[in-house]
């Protein structure tokens, strides 16, 4: 599939997810995240993500407005931070949030971390009422264990739609993408570039100097064949264009056992707050 004929029809998705969107995390110059907001939606992005921790979401909503897209074509995702996590907490700071957003309704909404306000029956009983008013379209979590999610299923009577965790050929996450695949789990991949440092792994670089293509592209390829969505934060236009070619790139079994291979284990994100078992 050429370059030019990828449109956002053409982007794989996961139910109504487009399995590519934009992370905006640590884009913080407002300027800079609507601009690049705007620039992936007119390229053909349909999917970003956004967090209340991120301090952007008026600059997102601004980008939003700015692009010659349709809301209802996108895809918009934030997250309630830790600090939130009660139950007037979750409904007051939602609506916080989509007022920033500029938009009146979520595609999906995430629980950022099981930490500090978080208690299962209260947080989800606001994210239960949150998704029966139509407020949001999906509910999700992220950095979640398996533990977390067979819990939350408990005290939840809509669906966890997605788990937004880290994921990238150097933290490969075996565990949690088997239990994705066998609870009906769809799996959202933060820092899938590991932070840039897909551009020094000699297997990366290898595969894409075979297809003629950039490392970030190998890695965002690899996340999409196996099934994970894949949000890389990019703010250049040159950047927001290379990840969007990895649509194009199709790797073939020698590649998959190349990266499977990859011996290392290199979490990027890891606060004192994070679950036990990391």
């Amino acid at each position: 599939m050429a370059t030019d004929q990828l449109t956002p029809e053409s982007v794989p998705r996961a139910q109504d997810m487009p399995m590519l969107g934009l992370g905006t995390w640590e884009n913080e110059n407002p300027d800079q995240c609507a601009d690049s907001v705007r620039t992936a939606l007119e390229m053909g992005y349909r999917h970003v993500d956004t967090a209340q921790i991120y301090g952007n979401e008026d600059a997102v909503g601004d980008g939003l407005a700015a692009a010659d897209v349709d809301r209802e074509e996108i895809f918009l995702a934030t997250k309630i931070w830790i600090s939130n996590l009660d139950y007037e907490g979750v409904l007051e700071t939602a609506q916080e949030s989509l007022d920033r957003l500029g938009t009146d309704y979520l595609d999906l909404l995430y629980i950022h971390w099981p930490a500090r306000a978080y208690d299962p029956e209260d947080t989800l009983a606001a994210f239960d009422e949150l998704y029966d008013e139509g407020t949001i379209r999906n509910v999700g979590v992220s950095n979640f264990e398996p533990h977390h999610v067979e819990e939350a299923r408990e005290h939840l009577d809509a669906p966890i739609f997605a788990n937004q965790v880290e994921i990238h050929p150097l933290l490969q996450q075996t565990e949690l993408r088997t239990f994705a695949a066998d609870t009906d789990l769809e799996l959202v991949a933060y820092s899938p570039l590991a932070r840039g440092d897909v551009f020094d792994v000699p297997e990366l670089t290898e595969i894409a100097e075979k297809h003629g293509v950039s490392e970030p592209q190998v890695s965002l390829a690899w996340l999409r064949e196996n099934d994970i969505t894949a949000i890389p934060k990019a703010t250049s236009e040159a950047h927001i264009r290379d990840n969007w070619e990895s649509l194009t790139l199709e790797l073939d079994e020698e590649d998959h056992e190349k990266i499977a291979g990859i011996d290392r284990t290199d979490r990027k994100v890891e606060p004192g707050f994070a679950p036990d078992a990391w």
